[in-house]
C-alpha cells in the first residue's frame, strides 16, 4: 500500500467516525448505470435493505416519501433546481421492515458531466423524528398559551367591568380589583408550579389566608387537587370571603376567627365550609354586590356545584358544594406549599406608609408598572431613583445615595442579580417585585421580601417602609 492509498484510507476511516457520531446515513445514487446505493448506516434509520436498488429514473427518492409529503416534495426540489444541484428535503419516510413512520432530512449535490448533464448524486440522511416532535409540542404549547392567555385577559376585563358597575368610588374600585387580581395571581402561580395539572385545595387556602391575619386563620382537610378552572374559581371565592371578613367580618377585630375545612363526598367532588367566629355580630346586606354574585353564581358555577351563605348573627358561614368534574388526579410529584412572605400581607391599616425623604431606586422593564410605582411611592413621601429600565442603566445609578430599592427579577431577559448584589453589598435593603413564582423564596437566595405581580403599589410602599422602618420623617 503506498503512502497515498494509506492517507486515503485514514482520511475514509475519519470520514465514517464522523458520520457515525453524527448519526447520519450516506447514499448514492449512479444515475448512469440507474443504481442507488444504500449505506448500512441509511439502513439503520430508513429500515430500507444496505446496498444498491435499481433507481427509478429522476425519481430515485420518490418511493421512499410518505404519499402526503409528496406533492410539497416535488415543489420543493423544484424551487431547488436554480441552486446549482445542492438539495436538501424534510418528509416523512414509512420504514419497509416495521411500517413505523419516521421523519427525515436528506441533503445531497449533483456531480455533472463536461456537458453539465447530472451523473451522480451524493447524499446523508438523519432522522429528525425527535427534532420535529419537539416542534409538534411546541406549537401545541404555544396554541394552548395562546388560549390561555386570551382567557385570563377576558376573565379580567369581565371582572373589570363587573367591579365597577358595583363600585362608586375610583378607590373603591381599586382596591376591590386589584385584589381580585392578586387572587387570579396566586392561583396561576400555583398551576404553574404544578405545570397547570391542577392546584391542592390547602395551596390555595395558604396563598389567601396564609398572611392575612396570622393566628386568626385556620384550615384543614384531605389532600384533594383542583383542575385549573376550578383552581382560579375557587381562588377567586376565597378572595371574597377573606376581603369581606376584613373589611366586616371575623378578621375586622383581633378576637376574630376564620376556619376552612373541607371533605370528600362520596359522589367524587368536596364539600367546603368557610366558618367565622369572634367577630362583630352579623346582619344580612341589604343590598347585593359583585361579591355575592360571584360567590353564589360564578363559584359555585364554575365548580360544578352551588355555593350557599348564611349571614349568621355570630358570624359569617358559606358552604361549597363542588361536582367530581373540579377535582383533577394527583399529581406524580405534588408542588411544595407555596412559602409565605412578609411582603405579601394585604394590608389592613388605613394609615399610608411613610417613606418621607427616603430615597428609593425603582428597577422594572415594564413602563407602565415603573410609572405607577414611581408615583405610589412619590405619594408616599419618596425621593424615586430612576426608574431604570435597563440593567446597564440600573448599575449607572448605583453610585449616588440609595435607601432602598424596588427591583424586578427580570430585566428585558437579563437578571437583576448584578444591581442585588451590589446593593447587599452596600447593606441597602431591597424588594423583589417580580411576575416569577419561586416557591424557594426571595430569587437569587437573597433574604428579602417578594411582592408577587399582580401588585397593590400601597403594599410595596409599605414592604419598602417596614424594611427601611420609617416611622417618623426620614432625616
Amino acid at each position: 500500500m503506498t503512502q497515498g492509498d494509506r492517507g486515503h484510507s485514514e482520511e475514509h476511516r475519519r470520514l465514517e467516525r464522523a458520520l457515525e457520531v453524527a448519526g447520519l446515513g450516506e447514499f448514492e445514487w449512479d444515475m448512469t448505470a440507474g443504481l442507488f446505493v444504500v449505506s448500512p448506516r441509511m439502513a439503520a434509520i430508513t429500515g430500507l435493505p444496505a446496498g444498491p436498488m435499481p433507481a427509478k429514473g429522476t425519481r430515485a427518492l420518490e418511493p421512499f416519501i410518505h404519499p402526503d409529503d409528496l406533492e410539497a416534495f416535488r415543489a420543493q426540489k423544484d424551487s431547488q433546481r436554480p441552486a446549482g444541484g445542492q438539495y436538501e428535503f424534510e418528509f416523512r419516510h414509512i420504514r419497509p421492515d416495521d411500517g413505523r413512520v419516521v421523519w427525515v432530512r436528506v441533503a445531497s449535490v449533483l456531480s455533472r458531466d463536461a456537458d453539465g448533464r447530472p451523473q451522480s448524486a451524493t447524499g446523508i440522511v438523519e432522522d429528525i423524528t425527535q427534532r420535529k416532535l419537539e416542534e409538534d409540542q411546541r406549537q401545541t404549547m404555544m396554541a394552548e398559551l395562546d388560549h390561555r392567555v386570551k382567557n385570563v385577559l377576558a376573565t379580567v376585563q369581565s371582572l373589570a367591568i363587573q367591579t365597577a358597575r358595583r363600585t362608586t368610588s375610583l378607590e373603591g374600585f381599586l382596591q376591590a380589583f386589584g385584589g381580585r387580581l392578586k387572587a387570579m395571581g396566586s392561583a396561576n402561580e400555583l398551576l404553574t408550579a404544578a405545570r397547570w395539572r391542577g392546584a391542592a385545595i390547602d395551596h390555595l387556602a395558604a396563598a389567601e389566608l396564609g398572611a392575612l391575619a396570622p393566628g386568626q386563620t385556620a384550615w384543614e382537610g384531605p389532600e384533594l387537587f383542583l383542575t385549573p378552572r376550578a383552581a382560579n374559581a375557587l381562588a377567586l371565592g376565597l378572595h371574597e370571603l377573606a376581603a369581606n371578613a376584613v373589611k366586616f367580618g371575623a378578621l375586622s377585630v383581633e378576637t376574630g376567627r376564620v376556619n376552612l375545612s373541607w371533605t370528600r363526598r362520596p359522589d367524587g367532588g368536596f364539600e367546603l365550609i368557610w366558618t367565622e367566629s369572634g367577630g362583630p355580630t352579623v346582619t344580612p346586606p341589604t343590598r347585593r354586590g359583585f361579591g355575592s354574585t360571584l360567590l353564589e353564581q360564578v363559584t359555585g358555577r364554575e365548580l360544578n356545584g352551588q355555593t350557599t351563605i348564611d349571614y349568621r348573627p355570630s358570624g359569617v358561614q358559606a358552604r361549597l358544594r363542588a361536582g367530581a368534574a373540579a377535582v383533577a388526579p394527583r399529581p406524580d410529584t405534588p408542588p411544595a406549599a407555596p412559602t409565605v412572605r412578609i411582603a405579601e400581607t394585604v394590608a389592613t391599616s388605613s394609615r399610608p406608609a411613610n417613606l418621607r425623604g427616603a430615597r428609593v431606586l425603582i428597577v422594572e422593564d415594564a413602563v407602565l408598572l415603573a410609572m405607577e410605582l414611581e408615583l405610589g411611592l412619590s405619594d408616599a413621601g419618596a425621593k424615586v431613583i430612576g426608574p431604570a429600565y435597563e440593567l446597564e442603566e440600573a448599575m449607572a445609578l448605583l453610585d449616588q445615595p440609595i435607601d432602598a430599592a424596588v427591583l424586578d427579577a427580570n430585566l428585558n431577559g437579563h437578571s437583576v442579580m448584578p444591581v442585588a448584589e451590589a446593593l447587599a453589598a452596600r447593606k441597602v435593603p431591597f424588594v423583589f417585585a417580580t411576575g416569577y413564582g419561586e416557591a424557594a423564596g426571595a430569587p437569587g437566595g437573597f433574604d428579602a421580601p417578594v411582592i408577587r405581580k399582580p401588585y397593590d403599589v400601597t403594599q410595596v410602599a409599605a414592604a419598602v417602609a417596614e424594611l427601611l422602618m420609617v416611622n417618623t420623617p426620614h432625616p
